[in-house]
């Protein structure tokens, strides 16, 4: 009787499956610091706690995206470890801030499922939600993965695809208690720009590149416990090499964008993600977002603002999303479409 962990395959999911994934994980202020060292995180309501309680807050949190790959990574073993590619995600929300000393786990429903034509592997979608230690969720997101199958001789027929909603509405995020901008302090945060001179259809250059090091990338994935052999394993490609793990680009994307969105304070909204072609060390990310709306919320002087930020490892100036075939442009690796919060 084997006692180690081979993971899930694509037989082993059932609608309606509820996961509790194992080993909660309590954070520290370490783990800012070590987010921080990893990416040019740069955002002041997560570098400052003198920032934060001029805006309204306790102290300054965790980064939001720091609190999303500690989740995800709490997911791996279960959901991911036996994955071919993570294909995307959906309506996803911050719930409330994730504080040093917070214990955050994790569990998933299972919500999808579909056989590959090729009868290989197959798509799993689950909705997993992150609590704290007062099992109070702290976020929610929807995501769906190519897994292998065991035995790709028998056909699972059972199929079900989720309905999932575009995008999230303004009204549908959740604004942290007592966020106040009405006194925000635009020459400490790093930029003048307010949310009504961003105008949808503008599109924004990052400029700045970063080309990543194996040693960087293996840093992050262990940070979150992110077991998925193709991150550690490069006898799991063909190509023998280690594949970036897709959150290591969303925060360098997010971090590189501090030039030109520094105001964009919160991620509270994720809408879709697609990583749409795989990294790999040496490639160097640059970013580009283009604005796609904007709203005014219920707290004092905090707007939303919805983006799409792109990485790429080619040029980001020319803004190159998709070609004329309606594909990615190979050197696309990560589109990812977002709400944040901005002083209005």
């Amino acid at each position: 009787m084997t006692k180690t962990n081979q993971g899930n395959f694509f037989e082993d999911y059932r609608i309606g499956q509820v996961i509790r994934h194992a080993v909660p994980r309590t954070v520290a202020e370490g783990e800012r610091a070590l987010y921080h060292a990893l990416y040019p995180a740069r955002h002041a309501l997560y570098s400052s706690d003198e920032f934060a309680a001029s805006c309204g807050l306790e102290s300054s949190p965790i980064d939001d995206l720091a609190a999303f790959h500690l989740v995800f990574g709490k997911t791996v073993p279960d959901i991911s470890l036996n994955a071919i590619a993570n294909l995307g995600y959906a309506q996803g929300r911050w719930l409330r801030p994730v504080w040093p000393g917070d214990t955050l786990r994790a569990q998933s429903e299972v919500i999808g499922l579909k056989q590959n034509s090729n009868g290989k592997s197959g798509v799993v979608w689950v909705r997993t939600q992150g609590l704290n230690q007062v099992d109070e969720p702290v976020l929610e997101y929807i995501r769906w993965v190519m897994v292998k199958k065991r035995n790709p001789d028998v056909d699972t027929t059972e199929i079900v695809i989720p309905e999932l909603r575009p995008a999230l509405d303004a009204t549908d995020l959740c604004i942290p208690e007592g966020l106040d901008f009405t006194g925000y302090d635009f020459g400490l945060a790093g930029e003048r720009h307010r949310l009504h001179d961003y105008a949808p259809g503008e599109k924004i250059d990052h400029v700045d590149g970063i080309t990543i090091e194996e040693s960087e990338h293996m840093l992050a994935t262990r940070l979150w416990q992110n077991t998925a052999k193709v991150h550690f394993d490069a006898t799991h490609r063909t190509d023998g090499q280690r594949l970036i793990y897709g959150g290591h680009i969303i925060s360098l994307a997010r971090s590189l964008s501090f030039n030109g969105l520094a105001n964009a304070q919160m991620i509270v909204g994720l809408n879709a993600g697609a990583h749409a072609h795989p990294a790999f060390a040496g490639d160097t990310i640059r970013a580009w977002s283009e604005v796609l709306d904007r709203s005014e919320t219920v707290a004092p002087g905090v707007g939303a603002i919805r983006l799409r930020l792109v990485a790429t490892k080619g040029d980001s100036s020319n803004f190159t999303l998709k070609g004329a075939d309606g594909k990615y442009s190979p050197d696309v690796l990560l589109d990812l479409d977002y709400w944040a919060l901005m002083p209005v």
